[in-house]
């Protein structure tokens, strides 16, 4: 007989040349299974297994900036607030995890590969989001991003299919229109505030009407260029455009400043003609008053009155003539007693001689 294995407790047999086979003891196995040895080893950590997984599979934790969407075998149920929150294990609930809180931007035109002091940008050309018709049949190379936050997570989540690729159609849709309303100049130049300003507001009502649940924040052109194919072309007519405004506004100046100065001086000519004219008329009727005044006085006292008038005369005139000196003709050795440096001497009066 050929014995296989040796279980205490069993045994069992054959008849004939056949080999014997010993069986196990089924309460035996259930003994070194259940109590002694390694057995609750085994349960024990089988059970800690256990509480592992119903621990990691049933506690999640939320981020301040973020809110988690609670989906219960696919369907939602609760927003979870930020700090630690609790789930049905198992995967019977999942938790999606949304930014609320944080600022998010889609770049239109360009891509940024690595941000810092020192940006770096894809070498990558993105000519079928950048170019586009502006209102006079121009071509502009425009790049722009937006800045937005997610306002509402669950329209967010599940009232718009792929929100982030729709919300770049609208945008670009959006530009394409406030772009193909302007010149190009315009968009180059003055009007680069206006249409952000415009793209911002439109492109607001237009994710409020799909319920995405975004809020845009801000609409930034970066660049507006022409295509390369014609930017040396393009540069030459701003070039020349500038010349020619920097010439008018030369011109302006020119002319505000001579024209208002010629009006000034006129102007001051003719106040100075009419003042000059009053002076005249005024004096001219003092002075014909003052005669016949005079006139009157006369009339009524001719002798005093030719004396006053004689004596006055010599009164105006004889300051203006200087000094004089009078001395009677048969004087002799009058040089000794006159001042050579134009002072008058004591001994000597006008007037008179000693």
């Amino acid at each position: 007989m050929t014995q296989f294995g040796s279980f205490p407790g069993g045994k069992a047999g054959g008849s004939g040349n056949g080999p014997t086979i010993d069986l196990p003891n089924l309460d035996e196995l259930r003994r070194r299974f259940s109590g002694g040895g390694g057995g609750g080893l085994i349960r024990i950590a089988v059970i800690a297994i256990l509480v592992l997984v119903l621990a990691f599979t049933s506690a999640f934790t939320i981020d301040p900036e973020e809110v988690g969407i609670v989906l219960r075998f696919g369907e939602f149920v609760r927003q979870a607030e930020p700090g630690l929150n609790f789930k049905f294990p198992f995967g019977v609930e999942q938790v999606i995890k949304v930014p609320v809180q944080r600022q998010l931007k889609e770049e239109f035109g360009f891509r940024t590969q690595t941000a810092g002091v020192r940006t770096q940008y894809s070498q990558q050309q993105f000519d079928d989001e950048s170019l586009m018709l502006s209102g006079d049949l121009n071509i502009a190379d425009v790049e722009w991003v937006v800045q937005y936050r997610i306002v509402d997570p669950y329209k967010y989540l599940f009232r718009v299919r792929d929100v982030r690729a729709t919300f770049r159609a609208m945008t670009e849709a959006v530009v394409r229109e406030v772009v193909g309303d302007r010149t190009v100049n315009e968009v180059l130049t003055v009007g680069r505030t206006e249409v952000a300003s415009l793209v911002e507001q439109d492109l607001q009502e237009l994710a409020n009407q799909y319920e995405t649940g975004i809020k845009v924040e801000q609409v930034v052109l970066q660049n507006v260029n022409p295509p390369e194919a014609v930017k040396a072309s393009f540069n030459e007519v701003n070039q020349a455009e500038q010349e020619r405004e920097s010439k008018i506004n030369d011109a302006q100046r020119q002319y505000n400043d001579k024209i208002p100065r010629a009006k000034g001086e006129a102007q001051q000519t003719i106040s100075q003609a009419e003042g000059y004219k009053l002076e005249r008329v005024n004096r001219a009727e003092g002075e014909a008053s003052r005669f016949n005044s005079l006139y009157t006085e006369y009339q009524r006292a001719p002798q005093v009155t030719r004396k006053r008038l004689y004596l006055e005369t010599l009164n105006d005139i004889l300051p203006k003539a200087g000094r004089k000196i009078v001395v009677d003709e048969q004087i002799r050795g009058l040089v000794p007693l006159l001042s050579l440096d134009g002072t008058t001497l004591p001994s000597v009066q006008a007037g008179g001689g000693q």
